[in-house]
């Protein structure tokens, strides 16, 4: 509550807001108090694996409820999310906005040959090392394709509570000459991993969006995700392929297919594909209309 008196005495020194955008259901809650307050329309997004989960129990049900149910508007960010939310016997009013791309620094390379020291195919994963990401699925996939091919290494960008558990099962999977951590990485790092691999593989058993799909494939790279929430509804045939989580032997059938025929895939289809869906331009015109629209209703 001491956030939202400083917010309210702020607002009255320096500002009038036509609306109140909040990120997640506990920031709604101070939103909606202001905006009820002040009577200011109010816009939730909502992001959080945890209602996919099963996460949100007690208070922060009470919360979530809360907040979305007072908000004149909430944004999951993926239809799938939005289920869950509404399986909670949430009521409110919905409309999908998805995450946005940064197209000026996720885009293709006019040269990654300089940077290849060998003709290894490059996969990639950039994640939070967590039991939800499903790397270990991952890794047991590849020691299967190992047995096959070794034409191929993986790249692990990123860092988590579970790091030193999966490169341990790096090693006993003897997959140490072929698998790279390389920890946390900037913004800009993590662009040119992407503009450098040749496929993108996210195993996830959970995923409300998942972000680094669609920067991936701003870099013109094909991707592999599993078919869950936020990933089934980005990945088309078009863009990439799809399996079902937590099946290590589906997905390296699809990372060994893939292998073959990543290069036919137009890196400018896959790019225009995310520009038409999660640019900056494209969701902020989704923005801008939702923002005008519930000023029309509050107002009239």
């Amino acid at each position: 509550m001491g956030h939202v008196w400083s917010f309210s005495q702020a607002s009255q020194r320096r500002f009038s807001a036509d609306v109140i955008h909040a990120h997640v259901y506990s920031a709604g809650v101070p939103a909606v108090l202001l905006g009820k307050c002040y009577r200011i329309p109010v816009i939730v997004t909502e992001h959080y694996s945890g209602f996919p989960r099963g996460l949100i129990h007690g208070l922060e049900k009470l919360k979530a409820k809360f907040a979305f149910e007072r908000a004149d508007l909430v944004c999951p960010v993926s239809e799938d999310l939005r289920q869950h939310i509404e399986a909670y016997g949430i009521r409110a009013r919905f409309h999908v906005v998805p995450n946005v791309v940064d197209t000026l620094l996720f885009y293709p390379s006019k040269d990654k040959a300089h940077v290849r020291e060998d003709s290894k195919k490059r996969l990639l994963l950039v994640a939070l090392l967590s039991p939800v990401k499903g790397v270990p699925y991952l890794l047991e996939a590849l020691a299967q394709l190992r047995e096959k091919r070794d034409d191929f290494v993986l790249d692990i960008v990123g860092d988590g509570p579970n790091r030193s558990e999966y490169e341990e099962l790096t090693r006993k999977l003897g997959l140490q000459d072929i698998v790279c951590f390389h920890g946390l990485k900037t913004k800009q790092e993590v662009a040119e991993f992407m503009k450098q691999c040749d496929i993108f593989v996210l195993p996830s058993l959970f995923e409300t969006f998942g972000a680094v799909l669609i920067e991936a494939l701003a870099c013109g790279k094909p991707v592999i995700a599993s078919r869950i929430g936020g990933p089934s509804e980005i990945v088309t045939g078009k863009v990439g392929r799809l399996v079902p989580p937590g099946d290590s032997v589906a997905l390296a059938e699809t990372i060994d297919y893939l292998l073959d025929h990543y290069g036919e895939y137009d890196p400018e289809v896959l790019v225009q594909y995310v520009r038409e869906r999660y640019s900056h331009e494209m969701v902020g015109k989704k923005l801008d209309y939702l923002y005008r629209s519930i000023l029309r209703e509050t107002y009239v």
